[in-house]
């Protein structure tokens, strides 16, 4: 079994930043890809950041050159640097990680979520 833990979330007035952090433990053996999404009442779960196991990373359009993902492979550990923080960037933020259990079981599991308000 998997588990994910977040943290980082909180108030901050636009055009801060904030930083996420979620950390794995469990039996977890690989991982593939390392990833946020967003979720604002009333609209779908968006990806905003993923980071695959070969290096290659992907964004939101609406959040290019803005935010940042990385990863610590030792730690399973997954962080998103937000910078230059927009009201639109208000939701709750949730980290996802699949890869592989030390039983050879795929696995795909979501972390608790955080809230991140952006308001002056």
């Amino acid at each position: 079994q998997v588990q994910l833990v977040e943290s980082g979330g909180g108030l901050v007035q636009p055009g801060g930043s904030l930083t996420l952090s979620c950390a794995g433990s469990g039996s977890i053996f690989s991982i593939y890809a390392m990833g946020w999404y967003r979720h604002e009442p009333g609209k779908q779960r968006e990806l905003v950041a993923i980071s695959t196991s070969g290096g290659n990373t992907n964004y939101a359009d609406s959040v290019k050159g803005r935010f940042t993902i990385s990863r610590d492979n030792v730690k399973n550990t997954v962080y998103l640097q937000m910078n230059s923080l927009k009201p639109e960037d208000t939701a709750v933020y949730y980290c996802n990680v699949r890869g592989i259990t030390i039983r050879g079981v795929d696995f795909g599991s979501w972390g608790q979520g955080t809230q991140v308000t952006v308001s002056s």
